[in-house]
Order: structure tokens, then sequence, then C-alpha cells
């Protein structure tokens, strides 16, 4: 109203915000469907690419536990989580591989060294009962019988230190202890195996080298090296032990010997269970003795490492360290 009796109206057509806004709309639907339609193809592409690496994971285990331990999974070269998962699974079975290897090869070896002894008490028995007359051979049975068992018994305590050494349960009995006295006594103690097999000892220590260790442990690594450089050294041939000290942290003690070396082939196997060269199966043992004193050594964080030439002799070095570091077995990955 703009004056007595006079009203103005005015008026805006619409049509045109009408037909915009229609437009809007339609265009609005169409393209939200087809980003609808867009999203659920790439979301069914990324589905499938991720699921295709779970699929090839899955029929990788059935394929393993069909029988067939060499069938790896195909690692991508994305490296997203599907391929570290694959990369981890390979690892697994790498590892489950071997152990079944190891398995099967330490099966063999325990049955071919069981079959020897037992063999051998079972000839006795047979041969006294069929010729024994007296009372004499009975003993004489009997006490080889005891013998044979007693070297079983030997074996299997041997395996089973072994076993609870390298599984962390055996406990180390932890001692502040010279390193220098325990070689000079363990020289001391081998001199007399040495001069009857015809073979001069030398032994090179400092004064004195303290470290923490379970020392009958120590004792035992030290007496199995020197046993096995004695064993394998012709007569009129030398075995050297020395002992350093490495940074301040560490001891090295080394046993160098004029023996007869081991070839390249075997030089990877001869500290596991009861592997023995072809040269040392005329020699008396079980294949042990390298095998415990290692697992002694990783007991402390420690390591044995051996270098030879074949007709030349071997070179064994043992690495302790000098202060205590708490042991983790091989297969515990917690921090």
């Amino acid at each position: 109203m703009i004056g007595t009796g006079v009203i103005l109206q005015i008026g805006y057509s619409m049509e045109a915000d009408s037909r915009f806004i229609d437009a809007f709309k339609n265009i609005f639907l169409i393209t939200m469907v087809l980003l609808l339609g867009l999203a659920a193809g790439v979301g069914w592409f990324m589905a499938r690419r991720a699921v295709s690496g779970v699929e090839a994971v899955t029929r990788t285990a059935r394929e393993i536990s069909g029988g067939t331990l060499d069938k790896r999974v195909p690692v991508g070269t994305r490296g997203d989580e599907i391929d570290q998962l694959a990369a981890t699974f390979n690892q697994m079975l790498g590892r489950i591989q071997a152990l079944i290897t190891e398995i099967k090869e330490m099966s063999d070896n325990i049955a071919h060294d069981l079959k020897s002894p037992i063999t051998r008490i079972r000839g006795m028995a047979e041969v006294t009962l069929a010729t024994g007359k007296g009372i004499e051979e009975y003993e004489n049975m009997a006490a080889g019988t005891v013998e044979e068992c007693d070297r079983l018994l030997d074996m299997i305590n041997t395996m089973l230190m072994i076993t609870k050494t390298e599984s962390g349960v055996h406990q180390l009995d932890y001692q502040q202890v010279d390193m220098a006295h325990l070689i000079r006594d363990a020289c001391e103690l081998m001199e007399t195996v040495a001069e009857d097999r015809g073979l001069s000892l030398a032994c090179q220590t400092p004064e004195s080298l303290p470290l923490v260790g379970d020392p009958r442990m120590i004792q035992r690594i030290l007496a199995n090296i020197l046993d096995n450089a004695i064993k394998y050294t012709p007569s009129k041939g030398a075995v050297k032990v020395s002992l350093f000290e490495k940074d301040g942290r560490e001891a090295l003690v080394t046993v160098q010997d004029t023996g007869m070396g081991i070839p390249p082939d075997d030089l990877p196997h001869i500290f596991e269970r009861f592997y023995r060269c072809d040269q040392s199966r005329s020699e008396p043992g079980t294949g042990l003795g390298l095998s415990l004193a290692r697992a002694f050594a990783r007991a402390h964080h420690g390591d044995i490492t051996v270098t030879s030439t074949p007709g030349q002799g071997s070179t064994f070095t043992l690495t302790l360290p000098k202060a205590r570091i708490p042991y983790r077995p091989a297969n515990d990955k917690s921090a």
C-alpha cells in the first residue's frame, strides 16, 4: 500500500528458476548414479585385488596340507600388507620345511647310532647263551651290556641337554670366572691324552681374563673342542689353544690343529646333531659334541665358528661376552 486506497502489487516469474532447479535435480541424480556405479566398480576391483592375495595363500596352504612342502606363495611388487603376509608365510614354510628335514635326518642318524649298540648287546647275549658254560662268561656279558647301556644313556642325556639349552629351559649358573684359568686347566687335563697320541699341545693365555658365565658349561665347551681337535689330528701333529680379548667386551678362544681338516661340503653341517664326516666315522663318538658345545656357547650369547683346509687342519673359534647377557632362545621373537 503506497497511499489511501492505492495498492501496488509486483510479480516475478519463477519459470526460469523452476527450469534451473529441475535441470539441477536431473544432473545431480545422473551424477550420483554414475558416482555410485564408479565407486562400486572401484570397490569391487580393489576387493578382488586384495582377496586375490589371500586366495593365493589359501590355495598354497591347501597344496601344502596335501604334502607339497616346496610350494610357495607368489609375492607381488606392491609391498602392501598382502605381500608382507605372503613373504612371512613363505618364511614360515621355509622354516617348517627345514625343521622337518632336520627331524628326518636326525631320526635316520638316531636309528643308525642306536642300531650299533643294540646289535652288540644282542650279539653278546646270543653268543653267551649259545656257548657260555661258566659264570665268568655271563659276568662278561653283563659287564658288556652295562657298558653299552651307559653309552646309550650318555647319548640320550646329551640330546636332552642340547634341547633344554636351545629352548632356554636349562638355566645358567652365572658366576665370575677366570677364562685363562679354565683354559689352562683344560689343557692340563687333555695333555696326557695328547701325549698318548703323539701330539704336542700348546696353551697361550694371558695371566687372567675374567668374565661372567657358567663355569661347568664353559668347561664342557672347551673339553669338547679340545677332544675333537686331538681326536682328528694324526701322530706328530700339533694342537694350539689361544685366548684373546676383543674390544674389551668379548673373550676369543681359538683351538688350532694340524689334523685332517674338514671338506668344504661338510663344513656347514658339522654342528648339526649326529652329523659325522666320512673320515671321522672310524673314530668313536656320536656326533653330538660340537652340537652341545655350540648350544652352550649360544646360551651365553656367544658362538662357535670354524675354518678348515683339508689336509692342513682346522681352527675353531669360541666367542663369549665378558658381561652377562640374558639368553633368549632362537624361537623367541619377543622384544
